[in-house]
């Protein structure tokens, strides 16, 4: 994209007209425990809450609102390890869109069982999400029909970014922003939008140690590989593809990324469903982590941190975190 950050901050709001009706604006709560440990003022915003679960269905909708009508009368092609499945079927159902989704084998029973459900044409295919997006891209070029990316393209970049709109909007100010990164979507949304309007907001990204590719891709200056390990942190877990647009905003704009260990993404976890009595899942974690990981610096700030999403199993949740759902 070419133009200024208030070009960006304008589509994202022309992003919140399409998809307002349909999204739900989440809540934003104070953590009384997580600022007396941090000596700060810090805020939850609960975007787990959203309908199918994550922020992804902001982007997924705007897209599809964003097609011209051919493009809609041929349907779209699209790959998810969970998350971007569940909103691109709810929102392929609400546009009465036809969808072909393609599912890496590793992706989360409590995830594929939901997609399912919404009736779309799934199929599990791909020993990893790369290569369950390569299956996908090809069926799109041999039948014309638009490939969806998750987070690589600009009308999911700015309907995430309604998250930053929305939050602008909840609370009157504040000093830090902590965001989960995969892709870098929903970061890159969200700073493309409130750096226009709140320059001196400092936005973090949270990567997990184990995929933070990101992290290292800004480091080295140009996306590079890394040799990544499983992670509870699924929903972020994965390479970014070359030329992705979301890298050169992410490096543009985010001012830092934090990258935490496994064992402060369980905490996160943890915190979560004592504190605030909510089971989410390991990327939704993350800005969590990131605070409970590394209070130092943080004494005296007005803190927001995002949770993107609380799509998992009580399965699952339990043999993470021995709790009970």
């Amino acid at each position: 994209m070419s133009g200024t950050a208030t070009d960006a901050a304008d589509r994202v709001r022309e992003a919140y007209g399409r998809i307002r009706a349909e999204v739900r604006t989440t809540p934003v709560e104070r953590s009384e425990p997580l600022g007396r440990e941090l000596g700060a003022e810090v805020f939850i915003k609960w975007e787990c809450d959203q309908a199918t679960g994550s922020f992804k269905l902001r982007g997924a909708l705007n897209k599809l609102r964003s097609l011209s009508p051919a493009d809609r009368a041929r349907g779209v092609v699209s790959a998810s390890t969970g998350n971007h499945g569940l909103a691109i079927s709810h929102a392929a159902r609400l546009e009465n869109v036809g969808l072909k989704l393609f599912l890496p084998e590793t992706v989360a029973e409590v995830k594929k069982k939901r997609i399912e459900a919404l009736g779309v044409d799934v199929e599990v295919r791909g020993a990893s999400c790369e290569r369950a997006e390569a299956l996908a891209r090809d069926l799109a070029g041999r039948t014309g029909r638009v490939f969806v990316s998750p987070y690589n393209d600009w009308d999911i970049v700015f309907g995430a970014g309604t998250t930053g709109l929305e939050l602008d909007l909840q609370i009157p100010d504040f000093d830090d922003l902590l965001v989960p990164v995969g892709g870098g979507g929903l970061i890159a949304g969200m700073a493309a939008f409130l750096k226009s309007v709140r320059p001196g907001v400092r936005i973090i990204g949270v990567e997990p140690e184990a995929s933070a590719f990101m992290a290292a891709s800004l480091a080295a200056g140009r996306l590079v590989d890394i040799d990544e390990r499983p992670t509870v942190a699924d929903a972020v877990a994965g390479g970014i593809e070359p030329g992705a647009i979301t890298f050169p905003l992410c490096r543009d704009l985010v001012d830092a990324i934090e990258v935490v260990p496994e064992p402060a993404v369980v905490r996160g976890l943890v915190y979560a469903r004592q504190s605030h009595g909510r089971m989410i899942e390991g990327a939704g974690a993350l800005p969590l982590a990131a605070l409970l990981h590394a209070p130092a610096g943080r004494a005296g700030r007005r803190i927001v941190a995002l949770v993107s999403g609380g799509n998992i199993g009580s399965d699952r949740f339990r043999e993470i975190t021995g709790l009970c759902p």
